[in-house]
């Protein structure tokens, strides 16, 4: 059985771990702390923690305001606030600015409730923009993990390279992906699984329909390279083009809105490294709307976010490229 992980509790429970070892981690959160697992390292630093309320656009220039004097701010609330509700202040106050020569400030925007499965509030509180609105501005880089150990990785990690990161995490519990062991590095996707007639490659919740898709079709007798793109931005080119010209074709599937988002990532490398054949699973330029729990997966159905829509491109792209 698929072991099931949270990853705002993973989140929660690793700021306390850097917390500990760097005095100059803060948190900053916005009436959502009980919800991104962050409150219980207000009781234990009760002094470097922050609720500013419902006022998402104060707790980014308040992060920004500790980054400037030397502190490494956490701000936390949902996707659809951040960067829904403060994309000026993000630009201008985070992006924009340089501290010490270096671009940007030292801003950490970790987020949860993205993409459509954040449960029955609906098309207005499902953020399925927020990857093309961060990976467009300037010194920002943007991580979506696909499980809660690379939650924990890139949460340490971040903490220790400087500048601005936006990473999203799921609301819902996520099947366990990667091992205690793997390694994760800023700009660089992880090959999960070898193959060479196609390439999936995911980020976030769907790197695991990505690796169910090529359980399928290799009962068909095809076989697909499976990428855990986490890195969005950078993303990794050099893999990118490699899966290119050894597979032929690339599909990319994510829980977020088509235009502009991951899959537009892949498409202008391939486009300009190695031409291929591909196809872009993701919300087709449309609102979601209102989902109970138990409905998740109708959801995902409805708008061809499953393992079998990505089955169906790999198959598609194969019979034109045959």
């Amino acid at each position: 059985m698929t072991e099931m992980t949270d990853m705002r509790t993973v989140y929660g429970e690793t700021l306390i771990k850097i917390g500990e070892e760097n005095p100059n981690v803060v948190v900053v959160g916005a009436d959502t702390t009980d919800s991104l697992k962050t409150r219980p390292f207000g009781k234990k630093f009760p002094n470097r923690f922050f609720n500013v309320g419902i006022a998402e656009a104060n707790m980014v220039t308040i992060a920004a305001g500790l980054a400037n004097e030397g502190k490494i701010p956490f701000a936390s609330t949902y996707a659809v606030f951040l960067p829904g509700r403060c994309v000026d202040q993000i630009r201008n106050t985070i992006a924009y600015p340089s501290r010490n020569g270096l671009n940007g400030l030292n801003v950490k925007m970790v987020v949860s409730h993205g993409g459509l499965t954040v449960g029955a509030d609906g098309g207005s509180h499902q953020q399925i923009e927020d990857i093309a609105i961060m990976r467009v501005i300037p010194n920002v880089k943007v991580l979506i993990p696909a499980d809660a150990v690379a939650v924990e990785n890139l949460i340490r990690l971040i903490s220790q390279v400087y500048g601005p990161f936006y990473m999203r995490m799921a609301r819902s519990k996520t099947p366990v992906i990667h091992s205690k062991e793997q390694e994760f590095e800023i700009g660089r996707g992880i090959v999960l699984r070898d193959g060479s007639d196609c390439t999936i490659t995911a980020c976030g919740i769907t790197v695991k329909m990505a690796l169910d898709a090529a359980d399928s079709l290799k009962q068909e007798g095809i076989s697909c390279r499976v990428i855990d793109m986490f890195s969005i931005k950078p993303i990794d080119e050099t893999l990118i083009e490699k899966a290119a010209r050894e597979t032929g074709g690339i599909v990319t599937c994510e829980e977020h809105n088509i235009l502009a988002g991951f899959g537009s990532a892949v498409c202008e490398v391939v486009s300009e490294t190695y031409p291929v054949p591909m196809r872009r699973i993701g919300v087709r330029d449309q609102f979601g709307e209102s989902a109970r729990d138990s409905e998740i997966s109708l959801l995902l159905q409805k708008h061809g976010i499953t393992s079998v829509h990505i089955s169906n491109a790999v198959n598609d792209i194969r019979s034109k490229t045959r």
